[in-house]
């Protein structure tokens, strides 16, 4: 009886896991883990990228390249879509925010209403880079694939190389095609969220934690989304 009485002891001191040593749910840290995991992923890219682009004696100039706002303009607005498309997914970051918040309150409904803004704010993101991949393919991009020479002069402030016009063009659908397919599943998550939302899972649960995970999950997209803009959109 003694013996057992200090198993139990065991099992609740603070290395024994569960919320112990730092207080965080196990499915939260596994998320955590994840998307460590995931970030060294993106890095690996994005380091590539650099190493390709700062290699290069010429390089496809950003502002040459994205100076387009499709079905609108064709060129003069440099970086203006994307600038929207950036604005349009940190503010689906800001509803899920408030999604998260409305969950620590256990406030349904507007847990729903902002998870329903964060879901449209993916689509609409999403929408926007098949507009842009779309215009880019018009141009003569793709993978394995560039514009011929007479267009490539407008697109570079010196001399113009095939070699570094088909690394930035393999690497850029390369990268924001895995950040775009990061976007979708988080779509779908979000929307799986919502319709258990609705079904009062979380209610009978007595907490909205699941909210707050896959937020982390939207969150880290975000993020991702701001260093891969910056690489190909502002160096």
């Amino acid at each position: 009886m003694n013996s057992l009485s200090q198993l139990d002891q065991v099992k609740t001191t603070p290395w024994s896991g569960g919320r112990s040593p730092w207080s965080v749910e196990y499915g939260k840290l596994m998320m955590w883990f994840f998307l460590l995991s995931d970030a060294f992923t993106f890095s690996s890219l994005l380091v590539y990228y650099g190493a390709q682009r700062f290699t290069k004696l010429t390089w496809p100039d950003p502002d040459l390249v994205f100076q387009s706002i499709p079905g609108i303009v064709d060129t003069g607005a440099p970086l203006v879509f994307v600038g929207i498309m950036t604005f349009i997914l940190i503010m689906s970051s800001v509803t899920m925010v408030l999604a998260v918040e409305a969950g620590h309150r256990r406030a349904k409904k507007e847990v729903i209403w902002w998870m329903v803004a964060t879901i449209i704010g993916g689509f609409m993101f999403l929408g926007c880079q098949a507009l842009e991949w779309t215009h880019l393919f018009h141009e003569g991009f793709g993978w394995g694939k560039i514009p011929p020479m007479e267009t490539l002069h407008h697109l570079f402030n010196g001399e113009v190389s095939t070699v570094s016009a088909l690394q930035f063009s393999n690497l850029f659908f390369t990268i924001t095609g895995f950040h775009g397919f990061h976007v979708f599943t988080g779509v779908l998550i979000n929307i799986i969220i919502l319709v258990m939302t609705i079904n009062g899972t979380f209610e009978k649960r007595g907490h909205y934690l699941m909210v707050e995970k896959v937020g982390l999950y939207w969150h880290f997209v975000d993020l991702v989304w701001v260093f891969v803009f910056t690489f190909f959109y502002l160096v």
